[in-house]
């Protein structure tokens, strides 16, 4: 059952509590949080990671970071990622490791960025959902 705040029956906006106010009042809120809810999910597509790879330049499995990109991304609307080399099957320095990031947006459009070869320690890739809005778009 659905409560109303005692606030909305007192004197200020529903006099004598009247059932027709009440209902209104409830009506207009269910509303409000209805529009809301629709504008969010138009403006908020989240990112679903598809793969995660670092090193496959030099050698290292396609898709050895998804479930670290995936941990630190999935459901954001962007995500900086600053990749991380993989515990398991570390490359040896003599190559320099690149990292390529895929996803996609509500299971919808398909992405893909790429960090290029020599990847520092504090290098960042940044995921994004987010429809660009202004000029030229």
């Amino acid at each position: 059952m659905i409560s109303v705040p005692k606030y909305w029956i007192g004197k200020k906006i529903c006099p004598g509590r009247s059932i027709r106010c009440v209902l209104a009042v409830l009506a207009v809120s269910v509303g409000f949080v209805l529009a809301a809810s629709l504008e969010a999910k138009a403006q908020g597509r989240t990112i679903n990671i598809v793969s995660g790879s670092y090193g496959q330049n030099c050698g290292a499995l396609h898709g050895n970071v998804t479930r670290d990109v995936a941990h630190r991304c999935n459901g954001r609307t962007t995500c900086e990622y600053s990749p991380r080399a993989p515990r398991e099957g570390r490359l040896a320095g003599a190559c320099s490791n690149d990292f390529v990031a895929e996803w996609r947006c509500d299971s919808a459009e398909f992405h893909t960025a790429a960090l290029g070869p020599a990847v520092k320690w504090g290098d960042t890739l940044v995921l994004s959902c987010v429809s660009e809005r202004g000029a030229g778009k």
